[in-house]
């Protein structure tokens, strides 16, 4: 059974940096699209950044592009979303999640994604 399990979340001040970790079980995260998205209280989720599957392409939204990288450890089965110059805007509930469609690369959006995780809070504040 696909089962995707976030972590690295927490309270940190502006500026500060937090990495967010995606675990993925009961399939080969290589072979699947994946992506990070936020949703902060009543407002939309968004999409934040996506790592193809297969060739490893990144994709960002304009707004973490520059602060924010996503990376993939196969071997750990575990995609990262390194978050520095954070910023009180930033605040919002971090969720990954995957998908096997294949695309020239891969698209930030949720209806792109079928599988989800549960979530990690991130706060950024003083």
């Amino acid at each position: 059974q696909l089962q995707l399990v976030e972590s690295g979340g927490g309270l940190v001040q502006p500026g500060g940096s937090l990495r967010l970790s995606c675990t993925a079980s009961g399939f080969n995260s290589h072979y699947y699209n994946i992506g990070w998205f936020r949703q902060a209280p009543g407002k939309e989720r968004e999409g934040v950044s996506c790592i193809s599957r297969d060739d490893g392409g990144t994709n960002y939204a304009d707004s973490v592009k520059g602060r924010f990288t996503i990376s993939r450890d196969n071997a750990k089965n575990t995609v990262y979303l390194q978050m520095n110059s954070l910023k009180p805007e930033d605040t919002a509930t971090y969720y990954c999640a995957a998908d096997s469609r294949v695309y020239r690369l891969c698209v930030i959006s949720p209806s792109a994604f079928g599988s989800w995780g549960q979530g990690t809070q991130v706060t950024v504040s003083s």
